[in-house]
């Protein structure tokens, strides 16, 4: 049976400047067949389900019921973005990213942070962007230190955050100081987190001045364009069987793997003419998700 998912959205108490909410997609029974794409159901829904907090499936293969909203603006943050609506996730992703701006606002020239995409109301691929972010466990945090945390929704719409490499991102910039470092290491040594995503040249600074105990290097993974924001993903909640765990990092602290990551960037290898043209991403179906992701479209 095919029904319409029907969202008051004063019941919900969504704030006055958050975008009109898009026409609401059909959503019928899945079974193994369904071809409908994943995104443009889950990008549709505005408001989160009503239900349990639940993190189902994976960072990039997943959904998430009963999730909370981060508040637009914090006393030491502030949620940028806002026409994105993707200033939802997991309790507990909404409660580190609160605990993360307090300590970046002790920060010299932090007032706290400016946050970017978590994840989208009920989770699931999004219209643009992440591959992950589904589940409710991810969130960008900017580069940019804050100056003030009174920019208004059109100011936030425009503002940019700034990038921290240099040389296609083998080194940092000017920009980087000590305080961006301080910040991902309160990020890595929290019990919460499983996975820190950063560009190269950042790890390999933060090998090289860390000093002490460096076991928090290991959560701190290379990985490509992550220069205007580092990007945090939780571990599963406990007692949340239905959440597809990060594995957990290598051994050691993860530095002569970023340093080849470097190596690569100065002096890649030359093309190989044999080699087959890459394999376009497909997008996810519904038939890919798990099926509780059905149930969290259909929630109220």
């Amino acid at each position: 049976m095919v029904r319409i998912v029907a969202v008051v959205l004063i019941a919900f108490g969504l704030s006055a400047c958050q975008p009109e909410a898009p026409p609401q997609a059909e959503i019928v029974s899945q079974n193994a067949n369904d071809t409908r794409i994943a995104k443009n159901l889950f990008g549709a829904i505005p408001v989160a389900s009503r239900a349990a907090p639940q993190a189902i499936g994976g960072y990039a293969r997943g959904c998430q019921a009963g999730a909370v909203q981060l508040p637009e603006t914090g006393p030491t943050w502030q949620a940028m973005r806002l026409s994105r609506n993707r200033n939802w996730a997991q309790p507990e992703t909404v409660d580190f990213v609160q605990d993360l701006s307090r300590f970046a606002a002790t920060q010299p020239g932090w007032s706290g942070l400016y946050v970017g995409d978590m994840s989208q109301p009920r989770g699931g691929p999004m219209l643009t962007g992440h591959r992950s972010h589904q589940s409710g466990l991810d969130a960008d945090i900017w580069m940019l230190p804050p100056q003030r945390l009174n920019l208004t929704p059109t100011e936030r719409e425009n503002i940019s955050s700034i990038s921290m490499r240099r040389a296609s991102g083998a080194y940092t910039n000017s920009s980087w100081t000590p305080q961006h470092e301080a910040i991902l290491k309160a990020a890595a040594s929290d019990p919460r987190v499983a996975r820190i995503f950063v560009f190269p040249g950042a790890k390999v600074a933060m090998c090289q001045s860390a000093t002490g105990d460096r076991s928090w290097l290991r959560k701190v993974r290379p990985w490509w364009g992550h220069h205007y924001h580092f990007h945090v993903r939780l571990n599963c909640p406990a007692g949340d069987a239905s959440c597809a765990a990060q594995n957990p990092p290598p051994a050691g602290d993860g530095c002569a793997e970023a340093q080849g990551w470097v190596d690569r960037i100065l002096n890649p290898p030359p093309p190989d003419p044999n080699a087959p043209p890459p394999r376009p991403r497909s997008e996810l179906t519904m038939a890919s998700l798990p099926g509780q992701c059905l149930g969290v479209l259909n929630a109220e």
